[in-house]
């Protein structure tokens, strides 16, 4: 009687309450569980690959030059356990010189923010293990997120400089790269300290 005074169109969503939901196929939740688990275990991967930097081999040569690795130096600057890295997967987008088959999650520096004697700080520490720590349109890009960060929260920038300079192969990309740091160097003068650690070849302009 109750659902007559409240009307059909109340009766038509009684009635749809009432009729069995459709069942999931047990093959297609399991399949999705096998997708996210392999997506999951790519990611741990790429996750180790960007920590070994360049690989094995180069951080030996690095060590024999007496020379600390990008994440060695971070680990020597910042406080213990307060470094936060961004963008610790990004690659390279150049597809030039067959260079889609050298890809390094990071491409050749660290960046992200940390402590110092409880300070905050933004960094970025440049990685010689992987190409020569050049300078990609991407590897700008890392770098320009962490110096927007300082600026706009008033947070001293710091950098560690290893780099062999542009990477030739991305050509103007590569140039535009250092014009967009550059300009944020400039923004941030007089506004945010900006340290630079000079720890190997490194280009100026």
């Amino acid at each position: 009687m109750l659902l007559r005074r409240l009307g059909s169109p109340f009766l038509r969503h009684a009635s749809m309450l009432r009729r069995p939901i459709a069942s999931v196929p047990i093959r297609s939740v399991y399949e999705s569980k096998s997708i996210r688990l392999k997506t999951l275990e790519r990611i741990d991967n790429m996750k180790e690959q960007a920590s070994q930097g360049g690989g094995a081999e180069r951080i030996a040569k690095q060590h024999k030059k007496g020379k600390l690795t990008a994440r060695e130096r971070l680990d020597v600057l910042l406080d213990s356990g307060s470094f936060r890295e961004y963008d610790k997967l990004k690659m390279h987008r150049c597809t030039d010189f067959d260079m889609e088959k050298q890809q390094h999650p990071g491409d050749g520096v660290v960046t992200g923010s940390g402590r110092i004697n409880g300070r905050p700080v933004f960094v970025f520490s440049q990685d010689f293990t992987v190409f020569g720590g050049s300078l990609s349109e991407t590897h700008a890009q890392k770098i320009c997120k962490i110096m927007d960060k300082a600026l706009k929260l008033g947070v001293p920038v710091i950098g560690l400089n290893d780099s062999g300079g542009a990477r030739i192969h991305e050509g103007i990309d590569s140039l535009a790269g250092y014009a967009e740091v550059f300009q944020r160097n400039v923004l941030a003068s007089g506004a945010v300290p900006q340290i630079s650690l000079i720890m190997g070849p490194c280009a100026g302009g």
